[in-house]
Parts: structure tokens; sequence; C-alpha cells
């Protein structure tokens, strides 16, 4: 059981509701600093969990974790242009870690210690952060709020500030921000989670909070900050060479809505079935034959307090921005003359009204953070908290009653005289200022003389599955009561496991897998079928398109995906329990139906895929990422990336044959299906649709998981440091240290479990010693990759175990080096007892909230299936795997840990590794530069490219001398 406990700061004391506790925590907004303190806002937010009056030395952090609140994931704030918040997600089990939690964001509301030291620790953390935003998307994303919110000063206080404040701000200045701003007047508490007694919770945060008192006197008058309009549309055309493709965005501004009567909420309402029409039409429009973007959507978004904004997005092919962008203008332009069809908001409105009957379903077991944004957004907004009782009530009685004329009007918010932003962004120049301008004008005029044509819809069958399959019977029965769950062997030879549950009521789940996937192809064959899922999947994998099929499937909630790995074939749904015949109905259709490429959809998947590959080549992290890959196992085929030239090699007709027969044969798979599951209503629908899928007379693609091909990739044997150099607008750098593991398969049940324990520690240490010691790396991830192993229950399991940062180009190195020596200590010394006791935690807490989670059920019961443990008997596997995982947690202790990074990693661990950093290009000088200065503890690869790169530019040069001399004469 867990609670969230979150404080906010902001500009208005709240209104009192029920499970809001009086005003309480600190509030800082980016809009209120001054130009000297930009980024300041944010800098509070991180020295909160580095020291306060009560704790010292990221000493909160460590008591959250030692709790099982882990870093990151139950420990974090936020800081936005208008507000602060501080969430802390912990168990309730015992009460006094509740009152200790609280007593932290007491601490938060007016004891943060912001002395030099503290402030120097921090500053690298959040330089880090700094730099990962400053990436393409981080760049698009702030000259198009600048743009959006010129002439206010929202514009020019973006929340993360300005590196050269970060860099330079003094204790001082932070200070007295902090002073000024941090008011009790200003906060409010909100606790969510499984309180027995509310009224103890509230004197909880009475007791603590009562205590505190604001730094300052009364606190200043918050001024409102106006955004002003513009009939007249902006206009940008952003050129982004690390851009994932092109891209239009049009936004337009209006007012903040407020929320206070049934009107208003029924507003709200018209206006959410509004967008979700418009996408479902843009979502068919992408579907066509040669469209004009590959996807666009519609959303409205409160940005900042004072103005929302309605806001269309598409990504297109390369210069194809003025097409796309004429074809977003002219769909709303024919809501605004014709308005939608009775029959479009009969399907919206049947989306809605499947929404919230789940949610009434599920408002018993709605999660903390669902109720917790409720609470917010009364504090921030005055939105009323009505429940969700009273709101199903209110959206079925009012959705019947909106009318088609009702949602149209909405479309006249997003007129180019709205306060329009309309953006292009492109990897190359092609369209002008001039372009967009002119296609405004077009689509206006073409409006204005009413020479748009009305919305022509496709036809929609009544019927998913038309003939009914025969049902098919039962062969075996088997129960397993030590786990809960019911085996079914089918007449067709499909084996089917379920397990009834009541985490929630409105949610079924099930994964079926079959052995068998693209490991055993030819190299020749690979390209062609490693796309027959995306060709397949545009053209329709249940019989009918994609466009088709979504508004077949208004109204229930029922969705299924397929995927075709390297040693398996899975087909996956989640579902309600009302819509398992549905869910059912799409399993079977996959089954039946034989895909066939047609020359238009594979038109459209193939100009997809090529823009995705010129968007990888772009992006520094793609080319990074294949690197590694390179690196760490071989250049196998099937770790390459697909290059354009091998696009070429697709055959489409090959491609849907082997997606066809990896979901033909039903003997082959194994479903597992988890969630409210009424057997006596839901076995008579999987012997029709699931028994029914008919048997062929000839095997296919059936194999013994034993005797698979496995992967060729092999972990270099010997220290690989090497620097990959990419392009970069600005400089990012990114490290990836990685170890070989090996589990030894006598002891398999046991190592795997290490693993997991002996990654958390790694992360938790190094992120202890490079950002709350270095204070050089914003976060940490360590990973372990055991996927390149064929599912064979006999021999070792190779892998490896990756250390992920982003830090400074000119320290990279460095930390890669701080990390070796942490983690040398640990095999050399082992962690402390407070380390151990602190993964123990967060293992278990992490297990306890797993045991109440539908997903959590079917990963356990697949992985007891695909186990080495496993030789027919679920149950015996299961229990295998718990025991392997008991009997690793009472025996660790840090002598076993330090034994087990011997064991599992190489030792001493700087034997062998692989350091692949991503680094910036260097100018030609800087190039020469470093060639001078290289010393021998660099990278060796990168010496060698290093040498390479510098002949060429020796070259490069000369040639351009050449060229001038001969222009100039």
């Amino acid at each position: 059981m867990a609670s969230l406990i979150t404080v906010s700061p902001t500009t208005s004391a709240p209104t009192p509701s029920p499970g809001c506790a009086p005003p309480s925590p600190s509030p800082r907004r980016s809009v209120l600093e001054e130009e000297e303190e930009r980024g300041v806002a944010h800098i509070v937010e991180h020295l909160a969990f580095s020291a306060t009056k009560k704790y010292t030395n990221h000493d909160i952090i460590k008591f959250l974790e030692s709790i099982g609140a882990e870093f990151g994931a139950c420990q974090n704030a936020l800081t936005s242009s208008d507000e602060t918040i501080y969430e802390l997600l912990v168990p309730v089990d015992k009460p006094d870690l509740l009152s200790q939690a609280i007593s932290v964001l007491a601490e938060f509301s007016s004891e943060v210690r912001v002395s030099a030291e503290d402030l120097e620790k921090e500053r690298g953390a959040v330089l880090e952060e700094y730099r990962g935003g400053r990436n393409a998307a981080g760049r698009m994303q702030d000259a198009h709020w600048v743009l959006m919110f010129e002439g206010s000063k929202y514009a020019e206080r973006l929340p993360i500030g300005l590196e050269k404040v970060i860099r330079t701000v003094t204790p001082e200045t932070v200070r007295r921000f902090y002073r000024k701003w941090y008011h009790l007047q200003n906060m409010a508490v909100v606790a969510v989670g499984d309180f027995s007694d509310t009224q103890s919770v509230v004197e909880l945060i009475r007791s603590h909070f009562g205590q505190k008192v604001s730094l300052s006197g009364l606190p200043p008058v918050i001024p409102d900050f106006p955004v002003p309009s513009h009939e007249e549309p902006r206009f940008s055309c952003f050129v982004e060479s690390e851009a994932a493709g092109s891209a239009v965005m049009i936004s337009c501004k209006i007012p903040v809505d407020e929320m206070r009567t049934v009107k208003d909420y029924r507003d709200s309402l018209a206006e959410a079935m509004f967008h979700c029409a418009l996408n479902q039409r843009f979502f068919k429009i992408s579907r066509r034959k040669d469209p004009p973007y590959f996807a666009c959507s519609s959303a409205a978004d409160a940005l900042v307090r004072p103005v929302k904004a309605y806001i269309m997005t598409s990504s297109c092919r390369e210069k194809g921005t003025i097409e796309a962008l004429e074809s977003m203008l002219m769909e709303v332009a024919r809501v605004r003359l014709h308005g939608f069809s009775e029959r479009e908001i009969s399907i919206v409105r049947a989306l809605m009204m499947s929404e919230i009957e789940s949610a009434y379903l599920e408002r018993d077991q709605m999660q903390s953070t669902s109720l917790r944004d409720e609470y917010l957004q009364h504090f921030f907004r005055k939105e009323p908290v009505v429940g969700i009782e009273y709101e199903a009530q209110l959206q079925k009685t009012l959705l019947p009653h909106i009318s088609p004329a009702e949602v149209s009007k909405f479309a006249v918010n997003f007129c180019t005289t709205c306060s329009c932003v309309i953006k292009i962004v492109e990897p190359r120049a092609c369209a002008t200022i001039e372009d967009l301008k002119a296609s405004v004008l077009k689509v206006n005029a073409l409006e204005e003389e009413n020479k748009i044509s009305p919305w022509d819809d496709e036809h929609v069958p009544e019927e998913i599955v038309i003939d009914k399959p025969n049902p098919g019977s039962i062969v075996q029965h088997s129960d397993f009561p030590s786990i809960g769950v019911t085996e079914l062997l089918l007449s067709n030879g499909m084996r089917i496991c379920y397990k009834c549950t009541d985490f929630l009521d409105d949610q079924v789940i099930f994964t079926g897998f079959a052995y068998g996937g693209l490991s055993e192809l030819s190299e020749d064959e690979y390209i062609s079928c490693s796309m027959g899922s995306t060709i397949s999947g545009e053209i329709g994998v249940y019989g009918y398109k994609p466009s088709v099929l979504m508004d077949m499937l208004a109204g229930k909630r029922a969705e299924v995906g397929t995927k075709v790995g390297a040693y398996m074939r899975t087909f996956s749904g989640d579902c309600s329990p009302t819509d398992l015949e549905t869910a059912l109905q799409l399993v079977y259709l996959l089954f039946t139906t034989n895909v066939e490429p047609r020359d238009e959809e594979v038109k459209i998947v193939m100009q997809m895929a090529e823009e995705a590959i010129r968007a990888q080549e772009r992006d520094p992290y793609t080319v990074f990422a294949n690197r590694v890959r390179e690196v760490n196992y071989g250049n196998s085929y099937f770790f390459r990336p697909i290059r354009i030239s091998d696009l070429r090699k697709v055959d489409p007709i090959r491609a849907c044959k082997y997606f066809n027969d990896c979901f033909k044969d039903p003997s082959t798979f194994t479903v597992v299906i988890v969630g409210n599951f009424d057997p006596s209503v839901s076995l008579p629908l999987i012997l029709q649709y699931l028994g029914g899928i008919p048997r062929p007379a000839e095997l296919v693609l059936q194999f013994n998981r034993d005797d698979l091909k496995g992967l060729p990739f092999k972990f270099p044997a010997t220290i690989v440091r090497e620097v990959v150099r990419s392009p970069m607008v600005e400089a990012q750098c990114s490290v990836q240290l990685a170890f070989p593991v090996v589990l030894k398969n006598m002891s398999m049940m046991e190592e795997i479990h290490y693993v997991g324990f002996l990654s958390k520690l790694l992360e938790t240490k190094i992120m202890q010693v490079l950002r709350f010691k270095h204070g050089q790396i914003y976060s940490v991830n360590v990973s372990v990759f055991l996927g390149g192993n064929k599912p064979s229950r006999s021999g070792d399991v190779r892998g490896d175990t990756s250390v992920n940062f982003s830090c400074d180009p000119d320290i990279a190195s460095k930390l890669v080096d701080i990390a070796l020596e942490e983690i040398m200590y640990l095999q050399n010394h082992g962690p402390s007892d407070e380390d151990v006791s602190t993964i123990l935690e967060i293992e278990q807490r992490a297990h306890e909230n797993g045991l109440q989670e539908n997903y959590y059920w079917l990963d356990r019961i697949l992985r007891s299936y695909q186990s080495r443990a496993y030789f027919g008997d679920v149950s015996a596997s299961f229990e295998i795997q718990d025991e392997g995982r008991t009997k690793v947690r009472k025996a660790l202790t840090p002598s076993t840990i330090q034994l087990a990074l011997q064991r599992i990693l190489p030792f001493p661990c700087k034997m062998q590794y692989t350091a692949v950093i991503l680094m910036p290009q260097l100018s030609r000088l800087k190039l020469l530069k470093s060639l001078l200065q290289f010393r021998s503890n660099g990278f060796s690869r990168d010496a060698k490219i290093l040498a390479g790169a510098a002949g060429a530019v020796v070259l490069a040069v000369s040639l351009w001398r050449y060229s001038r001399s001969t222009l100039n004469s």
C-alpha cells in the first residue's frame, strides 16, 4: 500500500475540499524570475532534495530510498511557468514513514538550505538537465514557445532558464528568490492513498506544517502576465538539421475557460468531441493514396495560466510541408463550412461513453495520481472536484444531446485570425515564409467562395466477423490452485491459460506466443520479412483497412497488436470484459485473413520508412546507438540498422506471406489471459473464436524451442574505448559503459535475480558518486540485456550490463573512469549494510505493487511458460522462480553481493568492458589541435579516427585553397 503526497506552491490560496489539506508548501513560478534569476526557480527545486535545515548531503533521497521510495519514480518535482510541484510516493503500512515523508515536504516549504557548497554541487546536475533539453526536439519546442508568447513575459521565462545564470548565479540571489516567493499562504498539500483515517493524515500535515514560518513577512502581490492577442498570423520556417523529419505546427491562442457550471462542463465535452472527430478525419486522410502527411493530430492545452491553445501538428515527407499545411487548414475550413456528420459524432459519442464507463467501473481502483491531479487542478484553476460517480452520470446525461452543430462550432478557434502561429520544421530549407502566407490565403479564399466540398466518408461494415466459426472443444483441463490459474488445451492445439483477478473491473489482457522468429531466416530473407509486420499493419491484418476498423471499433474498448521478434511471434490484447468477444474476433481474423500487398499501401509504408531512416541518419543519438550495438554485438545483419539501400531490396509479397505464416497455425501458440474474467461467460467465446481457428493441413512455422537458431553476437574479449563523433547543432554527450554478463545454467534461477539486484545497486551507487558527490550528471540508468539468447533450456546465458548517462563532453572520459572505480570498489569491498537494505526495500515495494496489477501477473505467467524450468507444469515453473527470488533475498548481504559482482561481471571490471562516448564533431582547427594534445589515456580508437580525419582535413583545406585561388584568378 502506498500514498502520494504532493506539495504545490502557486499564486493563490486553495479552496478547502475533501482530501486537500490546509495551505502548505513552497511556491515558485519561472515567470516571476528577474533577468538575473532566469532558471533560479528550477535550481531551488533541485536544492530542496539536496539539503534543508534537518537534512544534508542528499540525506532526504537516501531516507526515502531506504523506505522503498525510489529516486525519480517515487520522489520528484517539476517547475513550470506558473507553478512548482513536489511529490513523494511512500508506503503507508508503517505510520511513522508517512509522518517522516510529510516532514520532508514541510522542510521544503521554508527550510531549504542554500549554501555556496550546496549550489556548486547542484550546478552540474542542472546544467546537464539544461544540456539534455538542447537537442533537436528541445530547440524546436523552445522556438515555438517563444514565437507563441511573443510580447509577453512567458516568452522569456522558460523554466530551465539561461545557461549563463545556471553557471554563475550566486547563493544570495537564489536565497533571495526562495525567501521572496516561498510563502505558506500560496501552498497546498494534497495527500491521496489507502488511509484508514483521513483526519489523522490532516492532523499530521497540520502538526508538521503548523510549526513552519515563511521566511519573509506578507507575501508579495503576484502579478498577472497577460499574453497579447494578434489578428495577423505569425509564421516561422525552422531549419533543424537533426530533426526527426519534416513537421507542421498550427497553434491558435484563446483565453482559458473557467469550469464552474454544468454548461461549462457541457462545453468542455463538446470541445473534446471536436478534437476527437477531427483526429478521426486526420487518421483517415493519412491512410489515403499519396497522403499529405504521415500522421496528424489536434488537441487543446492550457499552456499558461491566462491562455490555452488549440494545436494541430503533423509529420510529413521532406519537401511536403506546404501540402501538409494546406490539408490541415482545409480540413478545419471544411468543418466550419459543412460541420461534422451525425455519423461522425455518433462514433465520437460512443468512444467517450466507453471511456467514462470504464472509469466508473474502476472508480474504487483509481490510481492515486489520477485523484491527485484532480485536486491539483482544483487548487491551481479552481476546477470543481465532483467525483467519478457524478461525472459519469453527467456525461451519460449530456453526451446524447450534444449535436454535430454544437461540436463543429469549435472549428472557429482554428481560424488564422485567432492569434495563430504557423510553423514548419525541415531538416533542409525548402519552404519560405511567403509560401506559408500563400497557403493561408489560398485556403481562406476557397472557404470564402464556398469551394470546399463536404466530407466523404467510407462505408463501414456492421459486423467484424460475418460468418461465425464453429466452436472448438477442450481436450485437456488442468487447474493450478497455488498460483490461481487454469490451463486448457483446445482441439486445434492452442493452449489457453487464464487467471481471474479483481484488480481492475474493466480490464482483461492477454498475450499469445509461439516459438520461432526472424532468427530462422537467412540474411537474404531477413530484410523483406522484418518489414512484414509494418507493411501488413498498414494494409490491415484483420481483413479491414485500419481507417475502417477504427470506426467499426468505436465505443468498444478492444485492442490487439502483433510483434515478430528474433525467437518468438506474439499477439497481445487489452479490452473491457464486455468487449472480450470483439478482441477475440480480432485474433480469429488475424489467423484466418491473408494479407495481400497493394501498391498504394506499400508505397506509403516505404515512404514512411525512408523518411524514418533519413531522420535516424541525421540524429546523433541514433548514430551513437547503432555504433554501440556494433561494438557490443558485432556486425551481424540482425543488429545492423536498415539502410535506404536495404529498402530497395524489400519484396512486399514475400514480406506479407511471411507475416501470414507467422499467425497461421494455432497449435504453435500458448495464450495467457489475465483480468476480470468470468469463465462462464468467456469460455464459450474462447472456444468459438480461438478454438474455431482452423488448424492447417500441414505444419506452419512449428519449432522446438531447444533447436532454434541463435543470433550471432559476441561481446569484445578486450577493452574497447571509443568516441563516436557526430555533427551537432549544440554539444551533446552520451556515455555507455558496458560489461559482459554470463549466467551459469546450473544456478540460473538464482543468478537472474542477482542480476536485478546488482543493476539497482550499481544504479544507486553510481548516481550517488556522479551526481550527489561530483554533481556532474542529471541521471543514470543501469540496464541488463539478455535478449540475444535463444530460449533453449540448456547452456549458459550471455548478455551485458550497461551504465548509461549524459554529461559535459569535456569530462566524459573522466566520469567513465570514476564509474569504473566505483564498480571496482564494490567488487573489492562490497556495499554497506545500508545499501543492501535499500535495494531490498525498493525491490520489495515494487514486488508488492506488482502483485496488485494484471500486467505483472501476465508477465510472470508468460515467463513461467518460457522459463528453463518449464517442462509442462506452469505452476512448478512459477514456484521455482519464486523460490529463486526468496532464496536470493534471504542470502543478500554485503559479502554475497560482492561475490556476485565478481562472479557475474568481469573481475576486476577494468579487465573487460566497452566504453562508447557520443561527442560533437570537431571543427578542423580543434581536430588538428586535439591530435597535438592527445594523451595516452585517451580513447584508442578515436586516435585512429582522428588521425585519418586529420589527413582528410589537410587534403580538404588544400583543395579549398586551390579552388579559391582558381576562382580569384
